[in-house]
């Protein structure tokens, strides 16, 4: 049985404290009204230069002077128009600075959920295809898992808070943005608060109902003298595969597409499961190298490590191949509609937008491709490392552009939120492998697993 050392537990404890200060910090520091927010862009912008400055006031010279024309001829009208742009675009500021911290936990909490999701789905795809070199890796996935519910339970409680109005990550929960938008309006029967949460407890219900009846089976396997409790794993976890894509595809559209419900991909969905797929097969890297260096799990050789470090490649390549093509046939066609999801990118997160491909991609490219690497433990552990904040700077890149658009910096409430919630992880994952032996004993395969050489 494995036992969780305190010195991990006190470090996960002190990063849920640090991160939790973090993200209270973030909180109070969002404006309270139009004022406040027009001050933080003021001080924020204050000191960039007095030719910067000169230019915006002569600039604003010029506008007060075709206002001042315009004003000849159609005095009321322009005025009013002119004040409910101003309106509109003081109360836009307003929502992206209070967005800011609600964005920084919202990207933190859907992160570390989607790590044990892929694990999921990747431990289910080993039941179903009834692997041979995989058992011995078994109970560190189910333990991974083991963090489904509570995140998932988190993240659930961020999107009631928000159809509750506690903030407007997305606009289309806002009666008055959809009064006066078509294209939103024409989506309501979808995009309505009551189904959106009632489809996300239906998903987190079905994964969480999986994980639990495959750990029963497994656990139950250990003292079987049959095996049929592998049986019913494996046709549950054949089951569970096609539940998994349909409703992983709809949770990407719902709970990250629809922040921005003017623009839609077709592949979004297969995107979102490689980054989170990828970003779990790394945890499991992870998480079973640093037991191994802990004297647990003594059959998992050289080999099982560089067949999660294949997986980690080649899931790697396949996330940079749907991100390219989604890129491409957007940027290429040049639809209005489609093309200013990237270009808010590129002008607004230039750095993490591309930093990030270099991260998920060349990196574990040029560390990866050698097969020797792959079972050395120090490049498995730095590839996994940057993949794991590669692939938070990928999620950081779907929301916060439609959230906070160009009010944004990787601060206090956004370090907070990943160290809060990677505090919570290893907390909630080192626990749970406290619960079982850390070998599947009984399964029919973990002969062939022992045995895995090449």
């Amino acid at each position: 049985m494995y036992t969780f050392p305190n010195k991990l537990k006190n470090i996960a404890r002190a990063l849920m404290i640090l991160g939790f200060i973090g993200l209270v910090f973030g909180f109070l520091g969002a404006p309270k009204n139009i004022t406040e927010a027009k001050a933080m862009v003021a001080t924020e912008h204050h000191g960039e230069g007095h030719g910067e400055a000169a230019e915006h006031h002569e600039e604003a010279s010029e506008a007060h002077a075709e206002d001042t024309h315009a004003e000849e001829a159609h005095a009321t009208e322009a005025h009013a128009e002119t004040a409910h742009d101003e309106g509109s675009h003081d109360e836009h500021l307003l929502h992206q600075l209070q967005n800011k911290p609600w964005a920084a936990l919202y990207v933190a909490a859907f992160f570390f959920f989607m790590i044990p999701l892929g694990v999921l789905a990747f431990y289910a795809i080993q039941r179903a295809a009834q692997a041979g070199w995989s058992p011995v890796l078994y109970r560190v996935m189910e333990g991974i898992t083991g963090y489904l519910l509570p995140g998932g339970i988190i993240v659930i409680v961020i999107l009631a808070l928000s159809g509750m109005h506690f903030n407007h990550l997305f606009i289309w929960m806002d009666p008055e943005v959809v009064a006066h938008d078509k294209l939103i309006a024409g989506k309501v029967a979808f995009l309505n608060v009551p189904f959106f949460l009632g489809r996300a407890i239906f998903f987190l219900a079905g994964w969480s109902l999986y994980r639990y009846f495959s750990r029963k089976f497994s656990l139950a396997q250990d003292q079987a003298t049959d095996i049929s409790n592998h049986k019913k794993n494996f046709r549950i976890s054949a089951a569970f595969l096609v539940f998994y894509i349909v409703t992983e595809s709809i949770m990407s559209w719902d709970w990250i597409m629809s922040i921005d419900p003017h623009w839609f991909s077709t592949l979004f969905g297969w995107y979102v499961f490689a980054s989170m797929f990828v970003s779990g097969i790394t945890a499991i890297a992870l998480v079973t190298i640093y037991l191994k260096s802990q004297g647990y799990l003594e059959l998992v050789n050289d080999s099982h490590i560089h067949d999660l470090g294949k997986f980690m490649f080649g899931i790697s390549v396949f996330w940079t191949y749907l991100w390219f093509s989604q890129f491409m046939l957007i940027w290429y066609s040049n639809i209005p509609e489609e093309v200013t999801y990237f270009i808010t990118r590129i002008e607004d997160y230039n750095i993490t937008f591309f930093g990030m491909v270099a991260m998920n991609f060349v990196f574990p490219l040029l560390i990866l491709m050698n097969s020797d690497y792959k079972r050395t433990n120090y490049f498995i552990i730095m590839a996994g490392i940057v993949i794991i904040l590669g692939h938070y700077l990928d999620v950081f890149n779907m929301i916060m552009p439609s959230a906070v658009g160009d009010q944004w910096f990787i601060g206090v409430a956004e370090i907070g939120g990943f160290l809060f919630f990677l505090g919570l992880f290893i907390y909630t994952v080192f626990t749970e492998l406290t619960k079982a032996p850390l070998l599947a004993k009984g399964d029919p395969y973990m002969g062939e697993s022992e045995r895995f050489h090449y």
